[in-house]
This record gives structure tokens, C-alpha cells and sequence, in this order.
């Protein structure tokens, strides 16, 4: 995150029994666990449909389809006591491959080497009270209720 910057990115939600895959996260400040659906920054010159197939082959080695455009979302956050701000481009898509719906969890690696967890999150339980968010803000109610 850059001080000041808006970021666009590009995410995926792949969707799999009532549940959506989402990377896990940790925000150490608010001792929060969260979640985020796949995919990363738009690059200059880049289409957003284009960044999630490149993104979801260099951290996972997977390749997507069907890949269809569900709305944008604006993303005002703090992160461990930083402000961020994000132009959310948000897709529909499937694996190529369909095992990957038959993992609990996918391990990922990010381009900066940081390793992540991305697991199945029940939509369903998401929206309970005292759930760990799924970001960003505004995607559950992008999603239909059942999917």
C-alpha cells in the first residue's frame, strides 16, 4: 500500500457448494482475521480481465474461465493502522481445472514471495454477526444470497 495512492485491482470470486475462495488475512492491529477473494493490481496498459488470469497463474498455476464482470466496488480501509484505497473490479470465473474445488486449502505464493491461504468461506456464515469480514466492502451484497 502506498501512503495517498488509489489502487486499481482485479478479483475473482470462484464459487464452489454456498462457499467462495478467499485468501486469508491478518490484520495484527485490530487482531482480525479476514478474507479476500483472489486477484491483484491492475497494471498500467492491462485490461482487469486480463489481470486475473495473469494473477491467478502466478499464485496459484491456475488457469481460469468463464470469467464474466459482476460490478466495481470503491474500497476505503485501514490495514495495520494504514488507510488504503482501492477501484475494485470484481469477476464471476471458474478453474480450468477442477480440482482445485476439491481442496480445503490452496497454498498461493504472492510475486513479492510471501506465501498465502486461500480457503473455502461459507457465504452463508459470512453473513452472521461477528463473522470475520470478507472484503471488500460491499461484496457480500454484490453476491446473491445462494450461489
Amino acid at each position: 500500500m502506498k501512503p495517498g495512492v488509489i489502487r486499481p485491482i482485479a478479483i475473482c470470486v470462484f464459487r464452489h457448494d454456498g462457499r467462495i475462495l478467499a485468501a486469508e488475512g491478518y490484520d495484527p492491529l485490530k487482531a482480525q482475521v479476514f478474507y479476500r477473494p483472489l486477484g491483484g493490481a491492475i497494471e498500467f496498459g492491462e485490461y482487469s480481465v486480463t489481470t486475473i488470469e495473469r494473477e491467478l497463474a502466478e499464485e496459484l498455476g491456475a488457469a481460469v474461465t468463464d470469467l464474466h464482470y459482476l460490478g466495481a466496488l470503491e474500497n476505503v480501509f485501514t490495514y495495520d493502522g494504514q488507510t488504503g484505497h482501492e477501484i475494485v473490479m470484481v469477476y464471476d470465473g471458474a478453474f480450468a481445472d477442477r480440482a482445485f474445488y476439491e481442496e480445503e486449502v490452496i497454498e498461493g505464493m504472492e510475486d513479492s514471495g510471501l506465501s498465502f491461504r486461500a480457503v473455502w468461506v461459507s457465504l452463508e456464515e459470512s453473513r452472521q454477526p461477528g463473522a470475520p469480514p470478507v472484503y471488500p466492502t460491499g461484496l457480500l451484497e454484490l453476491l446473491p444470497a445462494q450461489l
